[in-house]
């Protein structure tokens, strides 16, 4: 999985973050490895001023020697008396021989290399900085001299010390300088995980206002926010205010067209008295059929400007047990037995008139046909950071054949014409359950009869 990938799933706060130590590390990284650079040129630099005191030393031996090629000069330091001390110093001429080379005691007759690359012309006067390695194989670092002492010729001065100094300086740096930045690095983490909670507040806060609208705890955002924020909480009231307005021009709506029909409804009926019988009664049956159409139509419109609104919540452990009380009323000839496992803390994000629709349709129809045991039983999952409620009710009777199940949930469709009914029962809760954005399934029931699930949006009180 990529960064983006990876990135584009955590919050606001885990992304500045992630950000701002991301580019911490690589500014100290970058910032360590210019200082380490600076700080080797600069031990570098204070140690060829050491090796240049000595070449001084030794030019100065020479220009005063009465013969230069014949008297051995000294700089007066210890260390290039012992051999392979790792500080050595080379007189010698230009493409002289090797018995023209001398040398400090510590070379023990060995020699430095030359600094000069392949093909390149001496530029006497000049000083040649580098590195080389020693007799016994020991880094060296080596400063090369071109001298010209007039009528006595020209000489090659060479004076080497050993690197591991500036190695070891340098290291001695990074380490230092490593924990430095590491303790540095820490810092900014920390200062960068206070900056993003405390510039963040104002969104939490803004998140908290608008769970409390969801959950029906609020109905507009309060408060002060900054002034990057301000605008956004404005214009989510102003949605919340469309929001219920709408609402409130389809509850008018739908209760306008109710009366409207109503009244042409009651005229037909009352004027097929007056028709001939069979007249009448076919008159009587389609306008019946017309009263339980607009009823359904209108339920729906009704429920569709409902589901769209914020802060609906509805108790269902109340609902559930009233049904339970009613149903055991109706069907006490069948003794049915009416098991419910609801805890009290669900919750129906929704209308209470709906989810009573619902549940009440599948509860007659599980009492119908079950023979002696109806359970009714609800829990909560989270899909996508969201609560879903699950209700099933499960009865004992016959069952559905599962090819006949999606038959059963289309309009006014009904497998059995010896039970009372109009069909609609199913087709409603399927229709109310995607208005909701939920689901409704049916199964098998571990009683071997029907299994009714709506799954819906549910929140959990507390």
């Amino acid at each position: 999985m990529s960064i983006k990938a990876l990135l584009g799933r955590r919050s606001i706060a885990a992304r500045l973050v992630f950000s701002a130590v991301f580019w911490s590390i690589l500014i100290l990284l970058v910032a360590g490895g210019i200082l380490t650079t600076l700080y080797r040129g600069n031990t570098e630099q204070s140690f060829d001023q050491r090796l240049i005191v000595y070449t001084n030393n030794l030019t100065s031996d020479l220009v005063a020697l009465a013969n230069p090629d014949k008297d051995l000069p000294s700089v007066g330091d210890p260390r290039f008396e012992l051999p392979l001390s790792g500080w050595y110093w080379q007189v010698g001429r230009p493409n002289g021989a090797v018995q023209e080379i001398r040398s400090s005691k510590s070379l023990f007759g060995g020699s430095l290399p030359s600094l000069l690359k392949p093909n390149e012309e001496a530029r006497f006067g000049t000083i040649r900085k580098g590195y080389g390695a020693a007799p016994d194989e020991r880094p060296l670092r080596i400063l090369e001299r071109d001298i010209d002492l007039g009528k006595d010729g020209r000489f090659i001065l060479r004076v080497a010390g050993p690197a591991d100094e500036i190695d070891n300086s340098v290291s001695q740096f990074r380490f230092m300088l490593t924990v430095t930045f590491i303790m540095l690095g820490l810092a900014l983490g920390v200062s960068a995980l206070l900056q993003v909670r405390f510039g963040l507040q104002p969104l939490t806060k803004l998140r908290a206002a608008l769970s409390n609208i969801r959950k029906g705890e609020a109905e507009r955002i309060r408060g002060f926010y900054p002034k990057d924020i301000a605008p956004l909480a404005g214009e989510i009231n102003l949605l919340l205010d469309t929001n219920q307005e709408i609402l409130e021009r389809a509850r008018t709506q739908v209760g306008n067209l109710a009366h409207a029909l109503k009244t042409p409804l009651s005229v037909i009926v009352n004027e097929a008295e007056t028709a001939p019988k069979d007249v009448s009664v076919k008159i009587r049956e389609q306008a019946e059929i017309m009263h339980d159409q607009v009823r359904h139509y209108l339920d729906r419109a009704r429920a569709a400007a409902l589901v769209g609104t914020l802060g609906s919540l509805t108790e269902i452990e109340p609902i559930v047990a009233a049904f339970e009380r009613t149903f055991n009323k109706i069907y006490r000839d069948k003794n049915l037995q009416i098991k419910v496992n609801v805890p009290a803390e669900i919750r129906f994000r929704g209308e209470k008139q709906d989810f009573e629709e619902m549940v009440g349709n599948l509860v007659d129809n599980a009492c119908k046909w079950a023979k002696s045991e109806v359970t009714i039983a609800a829990r909560i999952s989270e899909d996508e950071e969201r609560l879903r409620l699950h209700l099933t009710i499960d009865d004992d009777g016959p069952g559905v054949p599962e090819g006949k199940r999606q038959e059963m949930i289309k309009r006014g469709r009904r497998l059995d014409e010896s039970k009372p009914g109009s069909g609609l029962g199913l087709s409603i809760v399927a229709e109310l359950a995607s208005l909701y954005r939920g689901d409704f399934q049916l199964g098998t029931s571990p009683q071997g009869g029907l299994r009714a699930e709506i799954i819906l949006p549910g929140d959990v009180q507390g």
